[in-house]
């Protein structure tokens, strides 16, 4: 019965274990089980599990890790049948993410851009140390809902200030909603420099890009 086979995949996130999410992706494709479904029924359920542990102090950082990664597995392992199927998850809308120009920190975006992939959003990682032009051109060219800005250092955090009147004077500000995190932003600095968001940490980054987006 696929009951067991989405309480196993949850399971499989939980434990981030990449190996055996794939398996039971794998196994889901064999027995003709919606992709979909099981994403929505199974993997999902893990990630907001471990999400919910780690906000409220009971996961660490680590183990969001490898729940994010287990997720990313098992959802490539299911994007061939998806294809076959003309399927496509129903998406939540289109994030461009960057740590900003003159800073080099990748683990909290990588995170927050895979918790934001694993809960349905279209996520188009632009890396590290990215030009505000670049990133501007980026939402443009994807017509992004959300621009989600990451700075680990005092001295690049103006940069999100320099996106933001970017997107002003292309006349952008009223249709895409701007997300900042990292360790020295404060919720001072986000209405100082009239951002839609902040969270500290992945999980919360979801909930304030849900938010933004009507959901």
């Amino acid at each position: 019965m696929s009951t067991e086979l989405f309480k196993n995949m949850a399971q499989s996130i939980i434990d981030g274990d990449s190996d055996v999410a794939v398996e039971l992706a794998n196994q889901a494709v064999a027995e003709n089980i919606d992709p979909i479904q099981a994403i929505t029924d199974g993997f999902v359920v893990g990630v907001n599990t471990v999400g919910e542990a780690f906000a409220n102090g009971d996961a660490f950082l680590p183990e969001l890790v490898m729940a994010g990664e287990a997720m990313k597995a098992a959802v490539t392992a299911l994007e061939p049948e998806m294809a076959k199927r003309g399927t496509s998850r129903k998406m939540l809308g289109k994030i461009v993410l960057a740590t900003v120009e003159g800073d080099i920190h990748e683990i909290g975006k990588s995170l927050v851009g895979t918790m934001l992939s694993a809960s349905g959003f279209q996520v188009f990682d632009m890396g590290v140390d990215v030009s505000s032009a670049r990133i501007i051109e980026k939402v443009k060219e994807v017509d992004a809902d959300i621009v989600a800005m990451s700075a680990l250092l005092t001295t690049t955090m103006v940069k999100q200030k320099e996106v933001i009147d970017m997107l002003d004077k292309e006349g952008l500000r009223r249709k895409v909603k701007v997300m900042v995190g990292g360790a020295p932003v404060t919720r001072d600095w986000v209405q100082r420099i009239e951002a839609d968001g902040y969270s500290e940490d992945a999980i919360g980054a979801v909930n304030v890009a849900k938010n933004l987006m009507g959901i």
